[in-house]
């Protein structure tokens, strides 16, 4: 386990769900794969060769995200977004924010460091409930257990170097089971090829990024290594971070056998800057004239860390091995046995206790599929998914103990708990072909989640030896945090999707699906709980999606139109009080647009616009919640527009605009955040076929903005968002 490094430096409206659109937010690669309708870079063997605007057929982009087999994006019964390597290489990201926010219905908020929270078709769920909503994969094996998800969790992919990058937009439970509620993100890596490259990126706040790969293909076998590291001395203080990802990835084929073993490592070691917080206002943090509701604006206050003592170490390694095997003209199976390791230490800056969390997981599995063409009209794919995972969990204060607004909260050990998990999940896929125009897709999944739980401290609400803790007056009363008795728990949930695609002509095809979602209650919301909270009442979330929509291509441009409507129950949430509350009801419905158009030969546009409304459908009075509230931290609208220009053949040139629009702060809607604007610049120049310059310009006008803003414990909380700032950086190829 780490250690903490001593290291410091210097207005809702009413639709129809068959009559709304939606535009999604698609970027330059949502409409293609290995082609685009925007300025791209075209590698040829290894070379950077002249940058082009091109058109793209729609009906050849391929994509496996979403479903379990190969499926044209033309006629994919329901939506998914990809960013490709062109784009990837145009963003040069730092944060997950950079590259995700350029999908629809993507909005990731940037914290401290490498530390974010993602929304995908939903709002930003933080505290508790918010490890599990969305499900994230590399290469399509999730990066985390089911019962272990973390809200950080996209701080492990290296999207930087990755192929491309596929996004679902609500639930897929039916393909991938639990966690995959809201959304999913599924980084495939690059393929073996021959040569490699080297990048450099520079910075503000001493930034430093390196990365690079290198691979040889010797025909049956081919191997490849890539590497970044990233070195960030933070914009606030004390707030530095070090980064390192690695990939190692092996590839041999022969007649009958494709088998692809890969292996993933990360490593962070983070000084955490906490919230800015407006009660900490003149309490020797810092000093700021600014209204409580506007403190973000106030510059020299945002460059503060009043939590410099706060900190996350995390590692985690990953490795597994795809066996695709040909057993006939007509059938396949694929075995992919996987292990993975996962250690992290933080201090939970964002909570009055500011204790230290100390968790890790250790898993292997394997996942399969039989693939059967049954006739030329019907595909089946059966098969099952099985894990086994052990973990544990630590929570220290360090703190003295405390008593305020009836909670005590007590100095030591909270929690201190083992659990080992095993998840067993048959399923089967069928896809028609009813007809040349018509194809229907079905899908049918069970889940069984069973918990094994060993509590290691004394049940309850007392200290960790059994002694209660005390009030204001030294009277014995309970603490906040409880820990049930030992227990070994079961979860059985059955998802399914059906959909259909129906081509309109060759360009165009509607679409639309029905489809379930759920999350088995995360080891966290069972054995982590609260005084006010009864252990073994807490069930799996469950969500139910619609959504109807049209994609394709029309006079050069490629769009996609989307809307959607789902239903959640038994939602987990931390009010702005700080308690749990797991049983609330919430909707969320909205339209989603995208499209991109090239204006002329070297100049084109991309349109990103997503209008949703997350509501609470139950009541919840101790919390101020009524039914009907804005769920909180959910921008009812998102836009991201991107010009390209290429002025000729070795420079292109991107500005985009991103729109953040206004959010309440608390479930009981009382604060609110009046959202923000950005304008980024981008540009590539080509100085020879192996080499190329980048630069990145952030926050163009240099706005005053909050990356995230809450309000909780009776004060507004902000991270104040990064200033204007350059990044230049060189690539070369070899």
């Amino acid at each position: 386990m780490f250690r903490k490094s001593v290291k410091k430096r210097i207005p809702v409206f009413p639709f129809s769900m068959l009559a709304a659109a939606s535009l999604v937010a698609t970027t330059i690669a949502e409409a293609k794969a290995a082609e685009t309708n925007t300025a791209e870079t075209k590698v040829i063997n290894n070379d950077i060769a002249e940058l082009r605007v091109t058109t793209a057929d729609i009906s050849d982009v391929i994509v496996v995200t979403g479903t379990r087999q190969t499926e044209n994006l033309l006629t994919l019964t329901g939506n998914l977004a990809r960013i490709n390597r062109q784009d990837i290489q145009t963003v040069s990201s730092v944060y997950p924010s950079d590259l995700l926010n350029r999908a629809t219905g993507v909005y990731v908020q940037a914290n401290n460091g490498m530390e974010s929270l993602p929304s995908l078709r939903s709002p930003v769920v933080t505290g508790p409930g918010a490890g599990g909503a969305f499900l994230f994969l590399e290469d399509g094996i999730a990066t985390r257990a089911a019962g272990f998800a973390n809200n950080n969790g996209l701080s492990e992919l290296n999207l930087a170097q990755a192929q491309e990058v596929d996004i679902v937009r609500g639930p897929a439970s039916a393909i991938y089971g639990s966690n995959a509620v809201h959304g999913v993100v599924n980084v495939i890596n690059q393929a073996v090829r021959d040569g490699g490259d080297v990048s450099l990126l520079l910075g503000p706040n001493e930034h430093y990024q390196v990365q690079g790969t290198v691979g040889n293909d010797f025909g049956a076998h081919g191997l490849s290594i890539n590497t970044q590291l990233i070195d960030n001395g933070g914009y606030r203080d004390n707030s530095d971070f070090t980064s390192a990802k690695v990939g190692l990835r092996h590839e041999y084929n022969d007649d009958l056998n494709m088998i692809t073993t890969s292996v993933s490592g990360f490593i962070l070691d983070q000084n955490t800057a906490g919230f800015i917080a407006s009660g900490d206002n003149g309490e020797g943090c810092f000093e700021s004239s600014y209204a409580d509701d506007r403190l973000f604006k106030d510059t020299q206050a945002m460059e503060k860390n009043c939590e410099d003592d706060s900190y996350r170490k995390w590692s985690s390694i990953r490795v597994a091995s795809k066996w695709q095997r040909t057993l006939s003209d007509d059938r396949y199976f694929v075995l992919t046995p996987y292990v993975r390791t996962n250690d992290m230490e933080f201090r939970q800056h964002y909570l009055p206790s500011e204790a230290i969390e100390e968790n890790s997981h250790s898993s292997i599995g394997l996942t399969s599929s039989y693939h059967w063409q049954f006739d030329p009209s019907l595909a089946l794919v059966m098969g099952a998914d099985a894990e086994w995972t052990s973990g544990e969990l630590t929570e220290t204060q360090q703190k003295a103990s405390t008593f305020s607004f009836g909670k005590a909260r007590q100095q030591g050990l909270h929690y201190d708990y083992e659990v080992d998990v095993m998840t067993f999940a048959p399923y089967v896929q069928a896809d028609w072909q009813y007809s040349q125009a018509l194809r229907v897709s079905a899908s049918v999944r069970f889940d069984n989640t069973h918990y094994d739980y060993k509590n290691r401290l004394a049940d309850g609400t007392t200290q960790a030896d059994g002694s209660p803790c005390v009030n204001g007056n030294n009277e014995p009363v309970a603490c906040l945090y409880q820990r049930p008795a030992d227990s070994k728990d079961d979860f059985d949930n059955l998802s399914s999707k059906i959909g259909f695609n129906y081509l309109m002509n060759e360009n165009v095809a509607l679409f639309a699906d029905w489809s379930q979602g759920f999350r088995a209650p995360q080891t966290t919301d069972l054995y982590r709980i609260q005084n006010q909270q009864v252990a073994g009442q807490i069930e799996s979330e469950k969500i139910t999606s619609q959504e109807v929509g049209v994609r394709g291509l029309a006079h050069d441009m490629n769009f996609e139109l989307v809307a959607f409507y789902m239903t959640k129950d038994h939602f987990f949430f931390r009010d702005d009080d700080g308690l749990n509350v797991t049983d609330a009801e919430t909707s969320h419905k909205g339209v989603e647009v995208g499209i991109h158009y090239p204006l002329l030969s070297n100049v084109s546009i991309a349109v990103n616009y997503t209008y949703a409304i997350h509501q609470y459908e139950s009541e919840h009075a101790n919390s101020g919640v009524l039914k009907g509230n804005d769920i909180d931290t959910a921008p009812s609208q998102l836009g991201n527009v991107r010009l390209g220009w290429q002025p000729n053949k070795d420079t292109s040139l991107e500005l985009e605009w991103a729109h953040v629009g206004s959010y309440y702060l608390d479930p009981s809607n009382e604060h609110e955040y009046q959202g923000h604007n950005l304008l980024q610049m981008r540009g590539q120049f080509s100085l020879s076929d192996k080499v190329r310059l980048l630069a990145r310009l952030e926050n163009v006008l240099n706005e005053r903005y909050a990356s995230r803003a809450d309000y909780a414990f009776g004060s507004y909380r902000y991270f104040g968002g990064q200033p204007r700032a350059i990044h230049l950086g060189v690539e070369a190829r070899f």
